[in-house]
């Protein structure tokens, strides 16, 4: 049978042998989009969930933060400039002045964004209008981060100190993906320093459960932390559910664990789990990649976004869920041997030297975590020149934890077949002849996966 598979920018056609099922992603909802975004965020503000109205939370002079996520998400949807001039409303009925107010990307350790590319979310006029009081968070600045202390698991809690410093933290949350954004993740990441970052971020703890997360679990134990350091109606929390990536459906505001349990309720009643989506797992997982990866907003895809981030890390929860243990999976791509060294400056360094020769991605973080983490020329592109993180770079290789479960890699049309080598990962001329390849390893009966991801595009 002929199907369409996205491979980069483009879908092409393929000949599928007709024993494949074809499977959704499970990212898709039924939930109907709104036509009046700005009407919904009023309604969200004036009825918050374990939170008194904003405008009840601050009084003339106080200071407040309003934080929001960076271009790196998933939402399309216009709406963080809406968002930000209602809480700009809602906090003049208290008394706060625009100038007691401080705008913030809260990105973690990812890259510092441009003004310009800014504006792109947020509106000329919020630029303008805030100027040096618009500023990227950064997960280096010691004299402006505050370490609240250890959790009971042993997690450090450190975070920007405006948080501390501010009456009020506004956080706007623009997607809840499964059950993977929002929460404690918005001021525990987004907010937060390296070394708290490290503790929810390793390979097997970043997950899209929408059941006992892992991740989550420990930002719920940080988060605990946070108010009672701080106390409970210190941060104040917009949570947004989409109906697609372009369209918002619902908006909630109130309190951080209130407003997750919401959108969480909401996202289940509309997403089975993953493993429940197939009825027997394949030997054979098939999926085309586009050219996205949300590291990549602004800038370019390089092959390390490309196979590892987005191809056995963002589309990869399938490998597990839809395949069986040593399965082969074959990835469809283009694989543009582009590199932006500006954007992700360690990646090629972690190409060339790191990935021929180490791809346990714990053995990874083991090896070279203190090289990159305080390597001082890759520190200051982060803090000073628009560069993610040295970390993230690192933190990029986490999906290679795939490989436990996945017996094979293949990837289909790579214009560099050398590089798909170079991965340990073997070439194949195009989809067929990766399925030709594959079935020789499985027998010619092998069951087969197709999963239609949806086409994505970078910023």
């Amino acid at each position: 049978m002929e199907e369409q598979i996205i491979f980069g920018d483009k879908t092409i056609p393929v000949n599928l042998p007709d024993n494949v099922i074809s499977a959704p992603p499970g990212l898709s909802t039924t939930l109907e989009p709104l036509d009046d975004i700005q009407g919904e965020i009023r309604r969200a503000l004036k009825t918050p969930l374990g939170r008194p109205p904003l405008h009840e939370l601050v009084k003339p002079g106080s200071r407040v933060t309003i934080a929001f996520d960076d271009p790196t998400v998933p939402c399309f949807a216009p709406i963080w400039e809406p968002a930000i001039k209602e809480v700009i409303k809602e906090l003049e009925k208290g008394g706060v002045r625009p100038a007691d107010i401080t705008l913030v990307s809260a990105g973690g350790i990812h890259r510092k964004f441009t003004r310009m590319e800014l504006a792109r979310l947020i509106g000329d006029d919020l630029v303008k209008m805030f100027g040096y009081r618009l500023i990227c968070h950064d997960a280096e600045d010691e004299k402006n981060l505050t370490h609240l202390g250890v959790t009971p698991n042993g997690y450090d809690v450190e975070i920007n100190k405006l948080v501390e410093d501010s009456d009020l933290t506004v956080y706007i949350n623009t997607v809840v993906w499964r059950g993977f954004n929002g929460g404690w993740k918005s001021i525990c990441v987004g907010l937060a320093s390296y070394r708290c970052i490290r503790w929810h971020h390793t390979p097997d703890s970043m997950s899209m459960s929408m059941n006992k997360n892992r991740m989550h679990t420990i930002l719920d134990e940080m988060g605990e932390l946070v108010e009672e350091k701080l106390g409970k109606n210190r941060i104040f929390k917009i949570e947004t559910v989409l109906s697609n990536p372009l369209q918002v459906h619902k908006v909630w505001s109130g309190g951080i664990n209130e407003c997750r349990q919401a959108a969480l309720e909401l996202m289940k009643s509309q997403l089975k789990p993953r493993r429940e989506i197939i009825t027997e797992k394949a030997d054979i997982v098939l999926y085309g990649i586009p050219n996205w990866s949300p590291y990549a907003a602004f800038s370019v895809m390089n092959p390390m976004l490309t196979i590892l981030s987005t191809g056995l890390g963002y589309f990869g929860g399938v490998i597990e869920a839809m395949g069986k243990p040593g399965c082969t999976v074959i990835l469809a791509s283009p694989v543009p041997n582009v590199w932006n060294h500006d954007h992700q400056p360690t990646h090629k360094e972690i190409w060339d030297r790191i990935l021929p020769h180490f791809r346990d991605p714990y053995e990874i973080v083991d090896r070279f975590e203190d090289d990159f983490s305080n390597r001082p020329e890759y520190i200051y592109k982060y803090r000073f020149c628009h560069g993610f993180h040295p970390m993230h770079g690192i933190m990029v290789t986490h999906p290679l934890k795939r490989l436990r479960h996945a017996g094979h890699v293949i990837v289909a049309g790579a214009e560099h077949p050398e590089m798909i080598q170079h991965l340990g990962f073997e070439p194949a001329a195009s989809v067929e002849n990766a399925i030709t390849k594959a079935r020789e390893k499985h027998g010619k009966d092998a069951s087969i996966v197709y999963v239609k991801y949806p086409m994505l595009a970078c910023r």
